[in-house]
């Protein structure tokens, strides 16, 4: 791929992972509702409104999938914690991911993104749990990383890192506004999928 993820666009939308077809490799993305995953798409694809974008937790309530290259898959699913809508509704959504994490054996890697400024929450730690206990491959993105002050960039990757036991270089550190990252993680999900 000479231009990694440059080609993503909107392929469908689903309920439930049972009613996606088949493709050759994807990824996916989860995180708590409102920690960036829309941008976050955008930014990788260096579009602006490939992913709805709201200011209102919980507006991504499908799995929606992306479409790359020849068969390559990049997913974003609805977020977790905090969201508008009613308790059954939310409750229909944490189903509906662990379905389609359970359910896609083309699943090649699992992004979890974690606020950079907040760090991981209770609810980020659960799903952290819940990836290692199903044995699923995941990788920790901290999103809004340009909202961290300049002066506490360096402890504050050291700090989010302790608390996940990992080396801060474990984890991709980016901005969707500021584009700090981007290449990287966009070269990173482009090797995935080139399996």
């Amino acid at each position: 791929m000479a231009q990694p993820l440059l080609d993503l666009r909107f392929l469908t939308s689903a309920s439930a992972a049972g009613q996606l077809g088949v493709c050759h490799a994807e990824v996916a993305f989860v995180g708590r509702s409102n920690v960036g995953k829309s941008s976050l798409l955008n930014a990788l694809a260096n579009q602006k409104q490939l992913a709805r974008v709201s200011k209102t937790p919980g507006r991504t309530r499908l799995i929606n999938v992306f479409l790359t290259g020849p068969d390559r898959w990049v997913v974003d699913l609805p977020g977790y914690g905090f969201a508008a809508g009613p308790a059954s509704e939310r409750a229909a959504w944490q189903a509906m991911i662990e379905g389609y994490l359970r359910g896609r054996r083309t699943l090649r890697m699992v992004f979890v993104l974690v606020d950079a400024e907040v760090g991981p929450t209770k609810l980020d730690h659960q799903m952290f749990d819940w990836l290692r206990e199903t044995d699923l491959p995941f990788r920790i993105v901290a999103t809004k990383a340009d909202q961290v002050k300049p002066s506490r960039q360096l402890a504050q990757r050291r700090d989010v890192a302790a608390v996940l036991g990992l080396h801060p270089g474990d984890i991709a550190w980016v901005s969707s506004a500021k584009g700090t990252g981007i290449q990287e993680l966009r070269r990173e999900i482009a090797d995935i999928l080139a399996c």
